[in-house]
């Protein structure tokens, strides 16, 4: 049995980076706050505090396919993003994520509302939990 590691996990964007965290021993993810990403690129030292902070084993990004599995148009940014990391189909993720935060504030478990970096990083959790659950190359 190999020992427990902490992976994070990224769901890139143009506009901001969803981050998450998560343990291979428990496999449960939790999001972590957004990077923003611009015309000069993700915020590297917002990406770097998280994983000083956690010093994870692994890195993994969603890749970015369409619904018939074919490469969409963010698949080689998020590629470029991605090197040398693991990569993880992220497709329908936001909308994992969407449903699931909608299903806390209905719960009541959740009180604030839902921002659009709240998403990304619980779609950065989603993408994590399928890596954990074997996903990814």
């Amino acid at each position: 049995m190999s020992a427990p590691e902490t992976v994070l996990a990224f769901d890139f964007g143009l506009k901001r980076i969803g981050i998450a965290s998560g343990d291979t021993l428990t496999r449960g993810t939790a999001p972590r706050p957004a990077a923003l990403s611009g015309p000069a690129g993700p915020d590297w030292t917002a990406i770097a505090r998280e994983v000083d902070a956690l010093r994870p084993a692994r890195l993994i990004v969603g890749a970015p396919y369409n619904a018939d599995g074919s490469e969409g148009p963010m698949t080689a940014a998020a590629r470029g993003f991605a090197l040398p990391v693991h990569l993880v189909d992220e497709r329908f993720s936001s909308l994992e994520a969407t449903a699931a935060l909608r299903q806390q504030r209905a719960s009541g478990t959740r009180r604030r509302r839902v921002t659009k970096a709240d998403i990304d990083s619980t779609a950065a959790a989603v993408i994590l939990g399928r890596f954990l659950a074997g996903e990814g190359n």
